[in-house]
């Protein structure tokens, strides 16, 4: 086929900027592809997400980590879907469709460098972090096992959360463990967005089929990223597992307990790593080859429009 032989990156901004011309830079064609290729993506990979969760919070081994969910009983193995199911759709409208307009900001006529990929990237990242990271601690509160009984389901969560002061409710309820969510969050989005259309278009001029290029871009990109920001993810999951007033520590707290239970080893700290690249490679390599397929169907369908 011919369209093998195109860079795909270089095809995605011209179809975004033939889409809207002049120097209208809100597109919502990118909104609602990013909401889909993230609600696919995340119902998939989802029981991967839970084991690798609990290797988070109880530093064990995948074994123990499939004994705990399989004594837990088919009946909690889904338990905690819907706040990152709603909370990944809404990542993936946020993230994309912001860090379109984002990019045709900074770069209407293109061609789009290395910089504006990054500082698009990196600010819908900012994005990202402040509107779900409440989802997250309530997805995370949901994941401990050890907090099943007291907080049975999402509504027991959000009325301890309201039971606090304004205050409270920002820094020990919603937006727990922000700080490490909003670096995570940025950075990440910055190494994605800036590294995925350079290995996209390497691959799709080797004549490859044009999903393979957006999924290895995808799985390569999501893997690297995850394994770079593990400790943060260490660190957010385990302060977001924390709720009430009492044995609330610090950031810095937060860090050297998470230091001192994985016994001040690296290695420790990377406990799981396996299953995060499975993980990420699974979860970003089918978000992006989903969101490339609907993005060249879509633009297939107004070719024949036209």
């Amino acid at each position: 086929m011919a369209e093998q032989n195109h860079s795909p990156g270089k095809e995605l901004q011209h179809w975004t900027r033939a889409e809207v011309p002049g120097k209208k830079s809100w597109h919502s064609q990118a909104y609602t592809l990013g909401a889909i290729s993230n609600f696919m993506s995340t119902f998939l990979t989802f029981p991967i997400y839970k084991v690798v969760f609990r290797q988070q919070i109880h530093a064990v081994a995948v074994s123990e980590a499939l004994r705990q969910l399989w004594h837990e009983g088919p009946k909690y193995f889904y338990r905690g879907i819907y706040p990152p199911l709603l909370s990944k759709t809404l990542q993936g409208t946020l993230l994309f469709g912001t860090y379109d307009s984002l990019l045709c900001s900074l770069s209407p006529d293109g061609p789009h460098s290395l910089g504006h990929r990054w500082a698009a990237g990196l600010m819908s990242g900012v994005v990202e972090a402040v509107a779900l990271s409440p989802f997250e601690r309530v997805q995370n509160v949901l994941q401990d096992g050890r907090k099943q009984a007291r907080f049975p389901s999402t509504f027991s969560i959000l009325k301890e959360f309201n039971s606090y002061g304004l205050w409270g409710r920002l820094s020990l309820g919603y937006y727990r463990g922000f700080w490490p969510v909003l670096l995570r969050n940025s950075l990440g989005s910055a190494l994605y967005f800036s590294f995925k259309d350079p290995i996209q278009d390497g691959l799709a001029e080797q004549g490859l089929p044009n999903w393979v290029p957006a999924l290895v871009s995808g799985s390569v990109n999501g893997t690297i990223t995850c394994l770079v920001l593990y400790p943060l993810i260490v660190l957010v999951a385990n302060m977001q597992s924390h709720i009430g007033w009492q044995s609330m520590p610090s950031l810095r707290a937060s860090i050297q307990n998470v230091w001192d239970t994985r016994g001040r080893k690296v290695s420790l700290i990377y406990r799981g790593g396996s299953l995060v690249i499975l993980r990420s490679s699974v979860t970003w390599g089918l978000t992006t080859a989903i969101h490339d397929f609907l993005l060249r169907r879509s633009h297939s369908r107004k070719e024949l429009k036209d």
